[in-house]
């Protein structure tokens, strides 16, 4: 299996996911949650998001969100 085996997710990760399943029509929306909701960079939140993909406990909490991800993630490794 792959990393994060164990307990359920915490907090922040699941506030990260449920960030995700929004829609922001605007820009700078996104960013502008993540630093007033969840007290982050945009830069942090992007580097735990990435590692929650490769978690076994994110894509049992919420696997269709989680798979979208991963297939945007592969689709611009591809572009490069």
């Amino acid at each position: 299996m792959g990393r994060g085996e164990g307990p359920g997710l915490g907090r922040r990760e699941r506030d990260i996911l449920a960030l995700e399943r929004r829609g922001f029509t605007g820009p700078g929306l996104k960013e502008r949650a993540i630093r007033e909701e969840l007290g982050l960079s945009p830069v942090r939140y992007y580097q735990l998001l990435n590692a929650l993909l490769d978690d076994t406990r994110a894509l049992a909490h919420d696997p269709v969100t989680v798979n979208r991800l991963r297939r945007v993630r592969d689709a611009r490794r591809a572009e490069r």
